[in-house]
């Protein structure tokens, strides 16, 4: 890779008009204000990126986009995920012609498989496409757990160059950083937006913050004071991005978990003028008026600034 994976990358949030279609203004805006604010590179099509409700068509513009605006400036991650191994294939094969840097595969999905097929999806995604992958550990999405002893031999094998963790088990990546150590090239991401002072403290080598949408500059100032040995200062920017989290809470229960956060954190950027809408691809809720009131107020609370005509969707 022509970039070190390392820092704060995003998984950046994909804009949509209030009829649900590809906002491609607001996208190239979110981009410019995500690398005007220092992040190390960017996660195009991932979780927050609502990836498994875009089509193939509309994967493709998003990374074109991606691509196009970066510039070559940071490294770009595609996620590729899709159930079956040759969907990924050829989701991977897209993204490379595109030339995004680096591939973010997930375990399969909806299907049942054991370990040892999960070690066959990585293999032939890695022998398929000339292009770097990130594995991403998110049982709570695909219902398999990549284990540290998986990750380790996929890596030996060179079909990864390391992990996204979103697997909520924080004692669990702590021991796979101390196994990783001393193998030279593995990178290791927490995917933990709120605990990300500790991952960085035991040897993390970034953060994939969701809420890095809204406030990259706070993530991007908690790295570097981890970085240089501050952790007094990376935790008073850790507690300060915790109270800022709250906005992922604000449509519950009437949403799920996963709406309300990714529903939350669309809702501040409209209200801070970076997209137009706060959409959501059905089936998940989008934030009602009541709810964006109360983000709102989090948003006030914690000193942003807003918009007075935000809100509304732009052509």
């Amino acid at each position: 890779m022509k970039h070190t994976l390392k820092g704060i990358i995003p998984p950046v949030v994909t804009p949509l008009h209030a009829d649900g279609s590809l906002h491609e203004a607001d996208y190239r805006k979110v981009i410019r204000h995500l690398l005007g604010h220092g992040v190390h590179g960017l996660f195009a099509l991932g979780s927050t990126s609502e990836v498994v409700f875009l089509n193939l068509r509309e994967r493709q513009r998003v990374l074109e986009i991606t691509v196009e605006e970066v510039d070559g400036k940071v490294p770009v991650l595609a996620g590729v995920m899709d159930p079956a191994t040759d969907r990924v294939i050829e989701n991977a094969e897209q993204a490379r012609r595109i030339g995004v840097d680096a591939l973010v595969v997930t375990a399969p999905f909806y299907t049942r498989t054991n370990e040892g097929e999960i070690a066959d999806h990585f293999m032939a995604v890695r022998e398929a496409v000339d292009r770097p992958v990130m594995a991403y550990d998110i049982p709570v999405c695909v219902h398999s757990k990549l284990s540290r002893s998986l990750l380790i031999k996929l890596f030996e094998q060179g079909a990864i160059v390391g992990v996204k963790d979103s697997s909520g088990d924080e004692l669990n990546f702590r021991l796979l950083l101390r196994e990783t150590r001393e193998l030279s090239g593995f990178s290791a991401f927490t995917g933990s937006e709120q605990m990300a002072d500790a991952a960085l403290l035991c040897g993390a080598h970034g953060c994939v913050p969701g809420l890095g949408n809204v406030d990259p500059a706070g993530y991007v100032r908690l790295y570097e004071a981890a970085r240089r040995g501050d952790f007094a200062a990376a935790h008073g920017e850790q507690e300060r991005l915790i109270s800022l989290f709250e906005l992922a809470y604000q449509a519950l229960p009437r949403a799920s978990a996963g709406a309300s956060g990714v529903g939350g954190f669309k809702a501040a950027m409209q209200l801070m003028g970076l997209i137009s809408t706060p959409t959501l691809r059905r089936p998940c809720r989008t934030l009602n008026d009541g709810e964006i009131d109360r983000v709102r107020r989090i948003l006030i609370e914690q000193g942003f600034e807003l918009r007075p005509s935000a809100g509304g969707d732009a052509a």
